[in-house]
Formats: C-alpha cells, sequence, structure tokens
C-alpha cells in the first residue's frame, strides 16, 4: 500500500522535509498544504528587498513546477483547520479532509501584536513573510519618519530597512540596550553606532504606549513617559506566537509551541513537527531549546523526514544554529544559544570587533561575533564535541584561535561542520 506524508507550512522547515521524503519514498503519495499564496522564498532576502536593494525575482526559491516536477502535491492559501490524530485526517477550510499516515507540522508563527491603542492602524507593520515585506517596501519609500519598536533580531531588521530608506527614525528599545541578553554595552554599542550613522537613533528604556493617527494612518508614537516621536512608518517586531491552533485538541503536547524529540516526533504516534514553532531536546545542551534560524529550520525538516520514511534506525537532529547579520560595514554573526549559559567572557579588538562566549558547566553554548567571524567554526566544533573549555579563555578570546591548544578531552566525537 501506498504510504501518504502530509506537510503543512511550505516554509523552509516544510520545503526541506517534502524534498527529503520524495527522495526516501519515491512512491510515497506527498501533499504539502500552506496558508500563504506562493511556495517557497528565501526570508532572508526579503530584508534585502524591502531595504530597496533587491528585487523580487532572486527571492523565490521554489515555484509550482518545482512541486509538479517531484510529484509532489502542493495546495497553496490552503488554511488548516484541525488535524484528527485518531483518524488520521487533515480538516481544511472550505475542502475536503486529507488522510495521512504520517505528519509533519511546520507552520512556524505569527508576529505579536503590541497591545496597545491604534496597534493595527494604517502604516504599523510586522516583518515576517513576503507580502509582509512587499507592504513595507511601499510604504517606507513614501514615509518620512519611523519608529521601530522590539530590541531583537527582527527589530534590527526593521531598523535598518529604516535607515537604508533614509527616514529619520527612532528605534525604541525597553531596556539599556539591543539584543540585551546576548550582548554586554561593548558590543551592542558598536550596533548602536552603527544605526546613528543611518539616520536611525536608539531610545534605552523606552516603549510604546499607544499611538496617534490620522484618518486611520499612524502619525506618531508615544511611550510610557509621554515622550512623543513622530512616525508615518511603524516597524514592530515583539515575539511570535506559534502557530499550533490546528493542533488543538489533538493530543499533540504544547507549551509555546510543539514539544518534540531530539527524532523531531511529538507526543502522538506519527506526527512530527520542525522549524520555528517546535521546542525539541537538544542533544548539544542537554535541555530543551526553541531556535528559528533558517540553517536549523532546514535541517529540523530534513532530519523529521528521514525519520517519516525510516524502516530501522532514527536520526536526531544534532545542530549548531547561526544567525547573521549583514546591514552593517561589519559583520554579525551569533551561533548556538547565545542568551544562555550560566557565565560570559568576551573581548573587544576595534570599535568593530568584538567577541563573547557563553559557556554552561564550562562548555560552550553560544556566542556572538562582531566584525570577525573566522573563529566560527572553531566555537562551534568545540560547542558540537562538548568540550570542557572553562580554563581556554584566553584560548578562545585570542585573536585567531589555534585548535590544538584546546587540549580538553571531547566528550562525543567529532561531527562534519554546519
Amino acid at each position: 500500500m501506498t504510504e501518504s506524508f502530509v506537510v503543512v507550512g511550505d516554509g523552509v522547515a516544510g520545503s526541506s522535509a517534502a524534498e527529503t521524503l520524495r527522495e526516501r519514498a519515491p512512491e510515497a503519495e506527498i501533499t504539502v498544504i500552506t496558508d500563504e499564496g506562493e511556495a517557497l522564498y528565501n526570508r532572508i532576502l526579503i530584508k534585502e528587498f524591502a531595504k530597496g536593494k533587491l528585487p523580487e525575482a532572486p527571492i523565490s526559491i521554489h515555484d509550482s513546477d518545482w512541486y509538479a516536477e517531484r510529484d509532489i502535491e502542493l495546495s497553496l492559501s490552503t488554511h488548516v483547520t484541525g488535524v484528527d490524530t485518531d483518524e488520521k485526517v487533515v480538516h481544511v477550510y472550505e475542502g475536503d479532509d486529507v488522510p495521512y499516515d504520517k505528519l509533519l507540522v511546520a507552520t512556524g508563527g505569527t508576529p505579536r501584536q503590541l497591545p496597545v491603542d491604534d496597534s493595527d492602524a494604517d502604516g504599523v507593520h510586522h516583518f515576517w513573510t513576503f507580502q509582509d515585506a512587499r507592504a513595507i517596501g511601499k510604504d517606507v519609500e513614501a514615509a518620512d519618519t519611523g519608529v521601530v519598536v522590539g530590541a531583537g533580531l527582527l527589530g534590527v531588521d526593521l531598523a535598518a530597512v529604516s535607515g537604508a530608506r533614509g527616514l529619520d527614525a527612532h528605534f525604541l528599545m525597553r531596556g539599556d540596550r539591543w539584543w540585551r541578553y546576548a550582548l554586554s554595552p561593548d558590543g551592542a554599542e558598536i550596533v548602536h553606532g552603527a544605526l546613528r550613522e543611518r539616520g536611525v537613533t536608539p531610545v534605552f528604556e523606552s516603549g510604546v504606549d499607544h499611538f496617534e493617527t490620522e484618518d486611520g494612518h499612524v502619525t506618531a508614537a508615544v511611550d510610557p513617559g509621554g515622550d512623543r516621536y513622530e512616525a508615518d512608518f511603524v516597524g514592530v517586531a515583539v515575539g511570535l506566537d506559534m502557530n499550533t491552533a490546528c493542533l488543538r485538541g489533538s493530543g499533540v503536547e504544547r507549551d509555546d509551541g510543539v514539544l518534540v524529540d531530539e527524532y523531531m516526533r511529538t507526543s502522538v504516534e506519527d506526527v512530527y513537527a520542525a522549524g520555528d514553532l517546535t521546542r525539541f531536546h537538544d542533544t548539544i545542551v542537554g535541555e530543551r531549546a526553541q531556535n528559528g534560524s533558517w540553517g536549523s529550520a532546514k535541517e529540523q525538516g530534513r532530519v523529521a523526514a528521514v525519520n517519516m520514511a525510516a524502516d530501522g534506525r532514527e536520526e536526531a537532529f544534532r545542530w549548531v544554529s547561526s544567525y547573521s547579520i549583514t546591514h552593517f560595514d561589519f559583520p554579525f554573526l551569533s551561533f548556538g544559544h547565545p542568551t544562555e549559559g550560566d557565565e560570559h567572557f568576551e573581548r573587544k579588538y576595534s570599535d568593530t570587533e568584538w567577541r563573547r562566549i557563553a559557556l554552561k558547566d564550562g562548555r560552550i553554548v553560544g556566542g556572538v561575533l562582531i566584525g570577525d567571524l573566522a573563529p566560527q567554526t572553531t566555537l562551534k566544533q568545540l560547542m558540537r564535541e562538548e568540550r570542557e573549555v572553562a580554563d581556554h579563555r584566553e584560548e578562545l578570546l585570542a585573536e585567531s584561535i589555534d585548535f590544538d591548544r584546546i587540549d580538553a578531552t571531547p566528550q562525543v566525537e567529532a561531527e562534519a561542520d554546519d
């Protein structure tokens, strides 16, 4: 009997899974369902599109023909309303139920809206999909002033878009610096300076109490202290709500996402999950983790598909993620879980070069590199091998890391670099 696989979500996790399933199960029926109106595109490059640096053409990765050539049924603009894990069917809005033998949920998240007055006014944008990027590009081109809210990785993307488009913009942050859980003041100030050079003013210990509007369009943001910032463009990046509503009543265990083991299996047999919405067992740090990077999502989709199609031994997800920012004159990269750890050490090498490493129980769990990204390969290998490095701080902060001097015995066999 022909096996039937259903993938809900066509981001990089879902698409990677579908491609791997076809390779591993040539005769299987494979269906991909997505509520977006277009097939897989590069979520990294939509930032450059929003900045006006790229046309649309290079951003699309797959078109409908790609799926047809692989005999994968693609259902665009199709909303999944529920999953019956007893009957093994996926319910969709205004469509026939889709039966499955094994199911992968890769539905990602939806940007969280600010819980303040007029947060849904015209001119207030979130940044997640290609459609978001198109709307931002259109509105920001006509704007003169801007406000960005949210001191995380997506927030700095919106700030960079504002700067690239020539806005007089303010970047409102609740804490005393950008990405304060991963960066010290020294590291954050490098980013603050680059933003100021682009016409974006960081505003600390701030936020939004409410927006002002005129004829339904935003005109200003007012912070809790009463300070007013003119804005005919607003970008909001205050987190994601994971898209798990379709799993209500399914028995799949959820907790701010979908809980999976290292094989991407959920708590329900034959149901898997991959991508941003997973809270997975990280075999490197030995605890649950959540990660929204492109590479991590792609690998999770591949591993989930390998295990869905497997007849025997399963493959565990084991990955050191990376997240890059390319908006400035210097490169920026975070890896692993830089906000975690029970101790951190760092060094500033120049006005645009800085390094910070996070340790937990003497082992690397993450870090941030600004300016010189060359050490990333060694640091990620040390993290992957779970080496005890607490006594090697000076070697790890050397401008060029000599791997041979980190002579602690590895806990795990080295694996190929990701």
